[in-house]
């Protein structure tokens, strides 16, 4: 599936939207490339809450989003909210793992015959509570962060939301536990590749043996997440609080750790949480 707006290829060994909507080998031929290497302009697809935690080490320096400079990323949302004025348009996004806000800059000769007819051509179908994706780069100003969209449109396959956040979680884990084995998900000697993503012989992130840079307080928590019988829905934290019998303010700090880990996804609202199974 090609997702428009001229941004179809990344250099990261995925696809980034283009024909087959999967996780197919790129031009980097399976090798592993260097992070200072990699082109800034490089296409980064990553969560809201990534946008919001990225660093930058002094105010004119580029971001950085698992220790690897970006300029150019891409992310989907809902939108929760719009505000027209003469000069941008700003759409405040909402993935379920933070809000940012999005501001496209109005080209007065460019627009002027759109808007005033309503609204513009590129922008039908951007309302309130559905969902956008946006291309563009993040920017600061006044101590706050937003998103300068090159493009933003509407989402009219909701299968995009699920591709999207799997390819920025496939991208993540390459930038912070290296790449997978050229020859399959196992790699060439069986299981015991599973270690280098944490699972410590076990498949995928099923143990918490193997869990990088977390507390014990969310290693008890993801063992009561991957234990505990559920619905789809996954464990609200007052559930998770009373079974561990922990306070709910540790619950939920436990529970941020599992969330920038990309360990645990929220579901139908931002305390309830289920395992992310690879």
């Amino acid at each position: 599936m090609d997702y428009g707006g001229g941004y179809s290829t990344t250099s990261y060994g995925a696809q980034g939207g283009a024909g087959g909507g999967g996780f197919m080998s790129g031009s980097q031929g399976g090798s592993q490339p260097n992070k200072n290497t990699i082109s800034r302009d490089t296409l980064r697809p990553c969560t809201i809450k990534q946008v919001l935690d990225a660093s930058q080490p002094h105010p004119d320096a580029d971001f950085k989003i698992d220790d690897v400079e970006v300029q150019q990323l891409t992310f989907v949302g809902q939108i929760r909210n719009i505000s027209t004025q003469t000069t941008n348009i700003t759409y405040k996004l909402d993935d379920g793992t933070g809000t940012v806000e999005v501001k496209q800059w109005i080209d007065s000769e460019a627009s002027t015959m759109d808007l005033e007819g309503g609204n513009s051509k590129n922008n039908a179908g951007l309302v309130e509570n559905e969902w956008a994706r946006v291309w563009g780069r993040l920017k600061a100003f006044n101590n706050r962060r937003h998103v300068g969209a090159h493009v933003i449109r509407p989402v009219t396959d909701k299968m995009e939301i699920t591709y999207h956040l799997l390819e920025a979680t496939y991208v993540h884990l390459f930038f912070t536990r290296g790449p997978l084995d050229a020859s399959g998900a196992n790699g060439a000697n069986g299981g015991q590749t599973d270690g280098q993503y944490g699972g410590d012989g076990e498949m995928g992130m099923g143990g918490a043996r193997g869990m990088p840079n977390v507390g014990p307080n969310a290693r008890r928590v993801y063992q009561c997440l991957k234990e505990s019988p559920q619905n789809n829905e996954g464990l609200n934290v007052q559930h998770i609080a009373a079974s561990l019998r922990m306070p709910l303010t540790e619950v939920m700090k436990a529970g941020d750790e599992l969330l920038t880990q990309s360990l645990i996804f929220t579901t139908v609202d931002d305390t309830t949480w289920a395992i992310l199974e690879f």
